[in-house]
C-alpha cells in the first residue's frame, strides 16, 4: 500500500474540516448579531465540553489525562481554541469580513514558516508555489468581491486578525509532535475544558461587572441562537479539534494548514445555496487555483522525486 493510500483518511479529515469550518462563518454571523462575542464564545464551548463530557462521565468513550499530561496540552489550548477564536472574534469588530478572509488565507504560509524553523519539516519548491498559489486564490476571490481596502482606522482588527491567524499557525505546529505522544480525543478534552472555563469566568465576571448577569442566558431563549450554537459548539469547535488532531498525526503541519483555504470555497457554497449570493466567474477562478494549490502543496514532493 502506498503511503498516499495510508494517509487517506488523513486527507478526508482535513477536508472535512474545512467543510465544517467554511459554514461555520454563516453561523459565526447569526450568533453575533444576537449575543456579544465573549457569549457566543462561552456558550459553544460549554456546549462542546458538555457533548464529550458525557460519554467521558458514564464510561462511554475513556479519556485519561495525568496533570503532567495536562500541563502540556494546555498552551495547545491556549493557542487555539483560546486565542485564535479571540483575536478572530474582536479582530472582526474592527475590521470587515474580507480583510478576515485575506488576512487568514495567508495562514499557511506562517505554517510554512515555523514548521520549517521548528520541525524541520522539508517542502519542495512546487509545494512553496503550490501553497502561495492557493492563498493567492483565496485573496483573488475577496478582492474581486471588493475587499482592496484596507484601512488604517481598521489597524486595531487587522492587527488582531493578524495575530488570530498566527495562533492557528501555532496550533499546528504545536499540535503535530504533540499527537506523536497524545489520541486526538485526549487532545480534544483538555482544549475544550480549557476554552469552556476560561471563556464562561471571562464572560460571567463580565455580566457581573456590568450587573446583567440575565443577558447571558438571554441568547439561549432564542431558537435560531440556539441552532446556530449546536452547529458552532458541536461541529465547528468539538468535530474540527477531533478531525484536525487526527489530520496532524499523519499529515505534516503545512499540508494539513494548506487545507483551510477550503473553508472559503464552502463558505462560498453557503452563500450562494441559504443567502443567494451570485455565483461569479472569479469564484469559479478563485476555486481553481485553491483546489490546485492544495493538491500540489500535497503531492508536489512525490512528483519532483518521482
Amino acid at each position: 500500500m502506498s503511503t498516499d493510500s495510508k494517509r487517506l483518511p488523513a486527507y478526508f479529515a482535513a477536508l472535512a474540516y474545512a467543510l465544517i469550518i467554511g459554514f461555520s462563518f454563516l453561523f459565526m454571523k447569526m450568533t453575533v448579531d444576537t449575543a456579544h462575542p465573549l457569549d457566543v464564545l462561552a456558550h459553544r464551548f460549554l456546549l462542546s465540553t458538555l457533548v464529550m463530557g458525557i460519554p467521558i462521565v458514564f464510561g462511554w468513550i475513556k479519556v485519561t489525562c495525568t496533570w503532567r499530561d495536562i500541563w502540556r496540552m494546555l498552551p495547545l489550548a491556549l493557542l487555539s481554541p483560546i486565542l485564535f477564536f479571540a483575536f478572530q472574534a474582536f479582530g472582526l469588530l474592527y475590521a470587515s469580513s474580507s480583510e478576515a478572509g485575506i488576512i487568514q488565507a495567508t495562514a499557511p504560509i506562517f505554517t510554512l514558516i515555523l514548521a520549517t524553523y521548528f520541525l524541520k519539516e522539508q517542502s519542495s519548491w512546487i509545494q512553496k508555489s503550490s501553497l502561495l498559489l492557493s492563498v493567492i486564490g483565496v485573496v483573488f476571490i475577496f478582492v474581486m468581491k471588493g475587499g482592496t481596502h484596507f484601512s488604517l482606522s481598521n489597524l486595531g482588527g487587522i492587527l488582531l486578525l493578524v495575530g488570530s491567524a498566527l495562533c492557528f499557525a501555532g496550533y499546528g505546529v504545536l499540535a503535530r509532535p504533540l499527537t506523536r505522544q497524545y489520541n486526538p480525543l485526549q487532545l480534544t478534552w483538555v482544549t475544550m475544558i480549557t476554552a469552556c472555563v476560561l471563556f464562561n469566568v471571562v464572560a460571567l465576571g463580565r455580566h457581573l461587572i456590568l450587573g446583567n448577569m440575565i443577558d447571558y442566558v438571554q441568547p439561549l431563549l432564542q431558537p435560531n441562537y440556539g441552532l446556530a450554537l449546536l452547529y458552532l459548539g458541536i461541529l465547528s469547535s468539538l468535530g474540527t479539534t477531533l478531525l484536525s488532531s487526527y489530520a496532524l498525526s499523519h499529515l505534516e503541519a503545512t499540508k494539513m494548514s494548506v487545507f483551510s483555504n477550503f473553508a472559503t470555497i464552502t463558505s462560498m457554497i453557503a452563500g450562494t445555496v441559504f443567502l443567494h449570493e451570485q455565483l461569479m466567474y472569479y469564484h469559479i477562478i478563485g476555486t481553481a487555483l485553491i483546489i490546485l494549490g492544495v493538491l500540489g502543496t500535497n503531492w508536489g514532493k512525490r512528483s519532483i522525486e518521482s
